[in-house]
């Protein structure tokens, strides 16, 4: 007895602190509850759900292609991503899959490779503030990425949160300079990655501050439902366009980069390899896209018939007023459908029970798995260490609390 009342007169006093919910190192509305002895984590317990907006819901209450504008706003940094796996989702279940032109095929393909270059930029320029001192990569990844949003601008309508998915295809033809801004894009990006790399990669500041931090091995990312960048930094391949290709991905030739030392480094240098890759798959989608095809499956069941036709046809007048006013029914069933957004495999679980409106929507989202790996990030590290793990992990909080 006495014993253990000397051990705890020399245990050090424990502190409990709140980091967030409204702080902005912690990207979002996050609050860390952590207990420290001095200045390192003993404990650490995210807490989320003070952004809960309900899209799931929603969705259930919004027709089939109404749904994909409130999927736009979960990843709000990838919505392409959140578009096009709800849409696909959709087509599995009217069994239209292989009716899809190929042209809207090669565009979403092109569209979701320039957005995850366009998310992973934001992470990279906000990750190198909070690691301090490096100042300069947000300004060059931000007016990098402002060229991907110019040419989703010109494209869809939207810098962001574009609803350009539709349900059989696009929601209308690409603009007659798509291939150019393209492009334009392809020629300057590379030199100007590779600058941003060396740049933060070598910086003596992040190098001392990320390499062998906030480690996590492969059997605990495997534990916490790990996906994308996470997983592949502890020496697992797992890629859903690798594994379960969708949009022809099988067709393109890109690797999969994967790291083995599961730390803040490697979580920011696997974010450079695969924007080279990304840059890769959409040089080989431009070269193969078929200009002259259709944007959008010709169905009058399903898709708005052109204006012209409505003028002149009765029947074309009629499907008109259905698809406005009702929209179309889905043949009763569920499916789940996954693709590979910039945060790791985003699914989308989908039922219908025959009408004009989803019955059930639930998305699997990748950031909420990776914000409840941060007790095996931040426990044993430094309480300087923390906001620099929230970054390399890149949560969107749209997405946890859907």
């Amino acid at each position: 007895m006495a014993e253990d009342l000397h051990l705890e007169e020399q245990r050090p006093e424990r502190m409990t602190l709140s980091i967030g919910p409204h702080h902005p190192a912690t990207h979002g509305v996050l609050r860390v509850k952590l207990e420290l002895e001095g200045e390192t984590v003993i404990k650490a317990e995210p807490e989320t759900g003070f952004l809960h907006t309900g899209i799931e819901k929603t969705a259930e209450h919004l027709t089939w292609n109404q749904a994909t504008t409130v999927m736009d706003r979960m990843d709000y940094l990838a919505p392409i991503s959140n578009n096009t796996g709800y849409v696909m989702a959709v087509e599995k279940l009217l069994g239209i899959e292989d009716r899809i032109p190929e042209k809207a095929r090669v565009t979403r393909v092109i569209l979701l490779e320039l957005n995850r270059i366009a998310s992973h930029l934001v992470g990279l320029g906000t990750g190198g503030l909070d690691y301090g001192n490096i100042g300069t990569p947000i300004f060059w990844a931000f007016e990098l990425r402002d060229r991907i949003l110019d040419i989703f601008e010109h494209t869809t309508g939207q810098r962001m949160n574009p609803s350009y998915m539709r349900v059989g295809g696009l929601a209308y033809d690409l603009p007659h300079n798509f291939k150019e801004m393209v492009e334009d894009f392809l020629k300057i990006a590379p030199s100007r990655i590779q600058e941003l790399k060396d740049v933060m990669l070598n910086n003596p500041i992040f190098v001392d501050r990320a390499k062998g931090v906030s480690v996590i091995t492969y059997e605990q990312a495997l534990r916490y439902g790990l996906t994308g960048r996470n997983l592949r930094v502890t020496g697992s391949d797992y890629d859903v366009r690798k594994y379960y290709p969708y949009l022809g991905y099988e067709n393109y030739d890109f690797d999969v980069p994967v790291y083995t030392d599961g730390d803040s480094w490697s979580r920011t240098a696997i974010t450079f390899d695969e924007m080279f890759e990304s840059l890769k798959i959409v040089r080989q989608a431009l070269d193969n896209l078929p200009w002259d095809d259709r944007h959008i499956i010709d169905d009058r069941k399903l898709v708005l018939p052109p204006k012209q036709e409505v003028k002149h046809s009765m029947e074309a007048l009629i499907h008109h007023f259905k698809l406005v006013q009702h929209g179309f029914d889905v043949p009763a069933g569920e499916v789940y459908q996954a693709i590979e957004s910039p945060r790791g495999e985003i699914g989308f679980y989908v039922v219908s029970d025959g009408g004009n409106k989803p019955m059930r929507v639930r998305v699997r989202p990748p950031s909420f798995y990776a914000v409840y790996s941060l007790p095996v990030l931040l426990e044993g590290y430094m309480l300087s260490d923390v906001v620099g793990a929230i970054a390399t992990i890149d949560p969107i909080f749209g997405e946890v609390d859907r």
